[in-house]
């Protein structure tokens, strides 16, 4: 063991610097703590108490056709509205990260096979669809059936309830956006049908799907309900913004 004077004064200045630095940081990880700020408190619900009610039954008053005219889906008597060939309908207000709860049955009578039967979509931003249709026991393309990111990825599980049922959708979504090079970094789709986890964190690019012909990115859009001339019908939609 080293005991000269020299070495001794090292050791100590060395004890020093460690309790300084110690400290120092303590001192710092105590002012990011108080940084912290406490959430915000919601009724759960549903809908959760910070959630925009879209769609209570009541009326399309949070809606306007793709023109920005007066929609005109049908109101049902049971609380639900029904495409019925007036033209897509989407949100008069603007979203861009959000939680969106979708509850929406297909026709209860089978017409058709494939792309045929109940036939809608779910637009976020009017751009990025989540593929609504008849899936029970109903082959179609895998990337083009009930839980798709339509055309880009197929769901993890068909998850699909029998012709007529009401089912959900609970959609986590964020927009791409621009990075601090310019470049789109890329968004995410995280999606659960009837409970079930069918898109897991999917990667959202600036390539809108084929059919809604947008170019770029963009912060905010309307959320689209499509009309694709199927009677398909919609109830208890709400969104919370991210």
């Amino acid at each position: 063991m080293n005991n000269s004077p020299a070495f001794n004064r090292c050791a100590k200045l060395a004890a020093l610097f460690c309790v300084a630095s110690l400290a120092t940081a303590l001192i710092g990880f105590a002012a990011d703590k108080k940084e912290e700020k406490e959430p915000t408190v919601i009724d759960p619900g549903p809908p959760p108490s910070d959630a925009i009610v879209l769609f209570d039954g009541k009326d399309l008053s949070k809606w306007q056709s793709a023109k920005g005219a007066e929609a005109k889906w049908k109101l049902l008597g049971d609380g639900s509205m029904e495409v019925n060939g007036t033209g897509s309908i989407m949100t008069k207000e603007e979203f861009g990260d959000v939680q969106l709860h979708v509850e929406w049955a297909t026709p209860k009578e089978v017409k058709g096979h494939g792309q045929e039967r109940g036939n809608s979509g779910v637009y976020l931003q009017g751009r990025y669809e989540i593929q609504v249709l008849d899936s029970f026991e109903n082959k179609t393309y895998f990337n083009g059936q009930a839980g798709a990111f339509y055309e880009h990825n197929a769901p993890l599980v068909n998850a699909s309830r029998k012709p007529g049922e009401w089912q959900t959708y609970d959609i986590i979504y964020h927009p791409p956006k621009a990075g601090a090079d310019g470049k789109p970094v890329p968004g995410s789709f995280t999606v659960l049908h009837n409970g079930v986890l069918i898109q897991d964190h999917i990667p959202v690019t600036g390539d809108a799907t084929r059919a809604a012909n947008f170019q770029g990115i963009a912060p905010k859009g309307s959320l689209v309900l499509q009309d694709h001339g199927n009677p398909v019908r919609y109830r208890n939609i709400w969104v919370r913004r991210l």
